[in-house]
């Protein structure tokens, strides 16, 4: 009876993609209730672009990769709907492009430093100059936690808002991406056994 009331409790889904030391990545998403316990995880078998797929994707290799094939397939996974997923990874917001589920970048001090870089190089340099800068940003505050969703998925800041305040207010919504990261390490451990 405990473990049906606990897959009753709203869900958030987490999704990270890290780079292993091969050049190959891997995507790990965990979904968690708002007691913060694991309902699902799953992770995907390291892939690595081949040359021809860095040449032809160029600069959008990294978003079309990370967001529209692995976390795409991560999610497409799930067999639970969560109210909203978070990504601590900014290229993941891709899957947002081909998903109707809201998804947020949860940022730590060195993402909020690149975007700030990015808008001042916009500024200096011109919307149309150099090579091409990364998706637009809306930034805000999630509890105590800075976060951005796309600024083409804006109405998506106020949507995960009220249902974090609504419904998970008291989740950590950094913590689960170190859960993640050392799942897929012991995953890859088990593999290559």
């Amino acid at each position: 009876m405990a473990a049906s009331s606990a897959k009753s409790l709203p869900t958030v889904g987490f999704i990270s993609v890290c780079q292993q030391s091969d050049r190959s990545v891997v995507g790990g998403y965990l979904v968690l209730n708002a007691a913060g316990r694991p309902v699902e995880f799953h992770c995907t078998a390291p892939v690595r672009p081949s040359r021809a797929q860095e040449i032809l994707y160029g600069p959008t290799l990294k978003t079309f990769l990370h967001g529209e094939q692995i976390a795409k397939t991560l999610a497409g996974k799930a067999a639970c709907d969560p109210l909203f997923l978070c990504t601590d990874s900014e290229a993941v917001l891709a899957l947002r492009n081909v998903d109707d589920t809201p998804i947020v970048l949860m940022a730590d001090d060195s993402d909020i430093r690149t975007a700030a870089s990015a808008a001042d190089s916009r500024r200096i340099d011109g919307p149309h100059s150099g090579p091409p800068r990364p998706a637009a940003l809306v930034w805000f505050t999630l509890g105590q936690q800075k976060a951005a969703v796309l600024s083409t998925h804006a109405g998506d800041r106020e949507t995960i808002q009220q249902r974090w305040r609504a419904k998970v207010e008291g989740l950590d919504l950094r913590e689960p991406f170190a859960r993640i990261r050392e799942a897929l390490e012991e995953a890859q451990k088990t593999a290559a056994r």
